[in-house]
C-alpha cells in the first residue's frame, strides 16, 4: 500500500472464528494501537481506492517485469525467470559475490537492495547467495521500463566492475542523475 508497516485481516467468518483470530493476534503479536500508524493506514486504503493507485499498481509489475528480462539479458541468474509482483530475487552463485558483499557494493553507488537467501543456498544467512529487488521506491519516483532497465544496467555494471573504483564513481555518478531526474517532490 505504499505505507507504514503493519497488517490488516479482513474477514466474514462467524463470530468463534474472528474470537479466535482476535486472541490469535491480541496480545500475542499485535503491538500497541499507534495513532499515527492507524491515521496512515487511512491514508493509503483512501489512496489505494483511486484509479492513479491502480495505475501505480501495474506500472510496479511492469517494471519488476522489465527487470527480470533485462537480468536475464545481462547473463544473471533469477530464481523465477519472470515474476508477477513488485520483487525479483537475483541469485549471484554465477557472479562470483555473495548477497552480503553485493548489498554493500550497491550502496556505495546508492542503490538499495536486500542480500537475500536462495532456494537451497549454500551460504549462511548472514551472507546469502542472493539480493532482493522491489520496485514500489523507483515506480513511486515515476521510474517507467525504460528506467527499470537503466537501474538493471547499474546493477550489473557495478556487480561487475567491483574493483573498479573510478567505475563505480561513474554508476554513482549515473545514479544520483537518474534520481534528479525523477524527483521524490515536485
Amino acid at each position: 500500500l505504499r505505507g507504514p508497516r503493519s497488517g490488516i485481516i479482513l474477514s466474514n467468518e462467524d463470530e468463534d472464528f474472528q474470537k479466535k483470530l482476535n486472541f490469535a493476534v491480541f496480545p500475542g503479536s499485535q503491538g500497541g494501537p499507534l495513532m499515527h500508524v492507524i491515521a496512515a493506514k487511512a491514508v493509503c486504503f483512501k489512496e489505494a481506492m483511486t484509479a492513479d493507485f491502480k495505475d501505480y499498481s501495474k506500472q510496479i509489475i511492469k517494471n519488476a517485469q522489465a527487470m527480470c528480462k533485462k537480468f536475464g539479458e545481462r547473463g544473471y541468474d533469477l530464481v523465477h525467470p519472470m515474476t508477477e509482483n513488485h520483487l525479483l530475487l537475483l541469485d549471484l552463485q554465477n557472479k562470483e559475490v555473495n548477497g552480503k558483499e553485493a548489498e554493500e557494493l550497491l550502496g556505495t553507488v546508492n542503490i538499495t537492495v536486500n542480500k537475500n537467501s536462495i532456494p537451497n543456498d549454500p551460504e549462511s544467512p548472514f551472507v546469502t547467495s542472493g539480493i532482493r529487488i522491489g520496485t514500489p521506491a523507483i515506480t513511486t519516483r515515476g521510474f517507467k521500463e525504460k528506467e527499470a532497465q537503466s537501474v538493471v544496467d547499474l546493477i550489473c555494471d557495478a556487480i561487475e566492475n567491483r574493483d573498479d573504483q573510478a567505475c563505480l564513481d561513474k554508476i554513482k555518478n549515473e545514479v544520483k542523475e537518474l534520481c534528479n531526474n525523477f524527483p521524490v517532490y515536485n
